[in-house]
């Protein structure tokens, strides 16, 4: 992997995770793991292949201002998905409750 290949998926991931982003802030959950998906796609191209790759001192700031934009995303995402998926699990579990008491007392 080139120098110019590393930049370019980090640039991949951080333009995935900026529309990440805009997908959790339009509550769009499903356009979110398309996109999550392709952000493990760019991970993969680097797993192993970026160790042998020497960048200098103007390509290593870049690197670190996408990573940077990257973990700023992924905060704010995070941000947004934690309340939507703390009600999920609350809808789970008192379906899962509803369930059991349905079973319980011959469903009512």
């Amino acid at each position: 992997m080139t120098n110019q290949e590393v930049l370019s998926v980090y640039g991949e991931m951080a333009r995935l995770s900026a529309s990440m982003l805009r997908a959790a802030q339009a509550a769009e959950w499903d356009r979110l793991e398309e996109l999550e998906a392709g952000v493990s796609a760019q991970v993969s191209r680097l797993r192993g292949n970026e160790d042998a790759v020497v960048l200098d001192s103007a390509e290593r700031a870049q690197k670190l201002a996408m990573i940077k934009q990257i973990l700023d995303d992924d905060h704010q995402i995070r941000d947004l998905t934690m309340p939507w998926m703390a009600e999920l699990s609350k809808l789970i579990s008192s379906t899962g409750t509803e369930r059991r008491l349905a079973n319980a007392y011959g469903g009512v």
